[in-house]
């Protein structure tokens, strides 16, 4: 991004681009797994660090660096950087932080996989995680000492508890502890936890970034310095760097997040309140249905989750459903259903969903760009068809 361009407003930020070789609306993509000097200076230049030419597709790759000019002022960082999938970028912005020995607080009920890296792989290196109700300051305060990384998820996936991120960071800040922040539920649209203090923000980007379910990526955003020891000490060697391809995906998608994200937050809500007046739903967890002292989110988006009365049954409520699909992953166009019930039963993984007693009835639901009303026509017959009859 041009200087000029930073006075433009999100929307326009993402729309426009700088100028391309031929005057090509969409960036190149560079599909290329090397690039070659054009003499022997040039190489010694880039070598000592006194030039920027692209070297190597693992390491950096033009088409790349447009997106990670994007996301870095989407979200106000220094630097950013993409990865292959959202776990690639978590892992290595956790491995670039944490040594053997090191101990790590992590609010509950984060992302599963998460989860399972922490409490799986970073356990074989004696990493030890702390897991904290993310809901109490005073609890992750007590955790702090001593310990090199905080690592929060506001809202946190099944139960969407956010987390006062600014109360947070500072907190971590007094006890000398880097912060963490997954932002995909929330995307840089609706939430800026650099804005709040905090350290480093992860996405996975096949989410909203993507918006298209045709793109597996991750992104880390921070300042120059973190994200160049991520860069310089961890990525190298991991080789979870994105495709061009994949980037290109991604540049398109973030072209139209801003509109999307209004259509997810308004049809989430829409269904989110109808869920609530239904007499088969015992809780509705969606972060816009419950009023807090503080929030961070200027919109919600389409994703939460509700917990379903005795009277129904949930493998007929799911194969009544036309227009929802099972499946897991989220942040595109259609709409998607998860039963805790069948995480319950994950087989060979630690399993986040049993040990933070996410209630075994919990539905997890996404609210794709689809007509609300044709999405809560589906959920209303699928209730009939799996439950007691009554005009709902």
């Amino acid at each position: 991004m041009t200087k000029k361009n930073k006075v433009l407003t999100t929307e326009t930020q993402l729309v426009h681009d700088e100028r391309h070789a031929e005057g090509a609306i969409a960036p190149p993509i560079y599909q290329s797994s090397l690039f070659a000097f054009r003499d022997y200076q040039a190489m010694v230049d880039r070598y000592q660090g006194d030039a920027h030419q692209a070297v190597y597709s693992r390491i950096d790759n033009p088409t790349n660096n447009v997106l990670h000019d994007k996301i870095a002022t989407l979200e106000r960082g220094g630097e950013a950087v993409a990865f292959a999938s959202g776990m690639a970028a978590i892992s290595n912005t956790i491995l670039s932080i944490v040594d053997p020995g090191d101990r790590i607080v992590c609010v509950k009920h984060v992302y599963p996989d998460t989860y399972r890296f922490l409490r799986g792989f970073c356990a074989r290196f004696n990493v030890v995680t702390d897991f904290v109700d993310g809901t109490d300051p005073a609890e992750i305060e007590a955790r702090l000492p001593g310990a090199k990384l905080l690592y929060l998820e506001s809202p946190n996936s099944w139960m969407m508890q956010e987390q006062n991120l600014e109360a947070a960071a500072s907190l971590a800040k007094k006890h000398g502890v880097t912060t963490i922040a997954d932002n995909s539920w929330a995307s840089p649209i609706n939430q800026r936890p650099l804005d709040l203090g905090i350290d480093l923000v992860v996405h996975s980007a096949s989410k909203y970034i993507s918006g298209h379910s045709d793109t597996v990526a991750g992104v880390v955003v921070g300042s120059v310095e973190m994200v160049g020891q991520i860069n310089r000490n961890v990525r190298p060697y991991l080789g979870a760097s994105l495709s061009a391809g994949d980037a290109a995906r991604l540049i398109r998608g973030l072209r139209t997040l801003p509109l999307r994200l209004r259509r997810h937050h308004d049809s989430g809500l829409q269904i989110a309140r109808r869920l609530a007046e239904h007499a088969d739903v015992m809780q509705v967890c969606h972060p816009g249905l419950h009023k807090k002292d503080f929030s961070h989110l200027t919109g919600y988006g389409g994703l939460f989750s509700f917990e379903m009365g005795e009277a129904v049954d949930i493998p007929k409520f799911c194969d009544a459903l036309e227009i929802f699909r099972l499946g897991v992953s989220w942040g595109g166009y259609e709409s998607l259903i998860v039963p805790a019930g069948v995480a319950h039963n994950q087989a060979g993984q630690h399993n986040a969903a049993v040990d933070f007693r996410v209630p075994p009835r919990m539905i997890r639901l996404f609210t794709g760009l689809e007509d609300p009303n044709d999405l809560w026509n589906d959920l209303a017959s699928a209730f009939k068809a799996a439950g007691r009859n009554r005009s709902d």
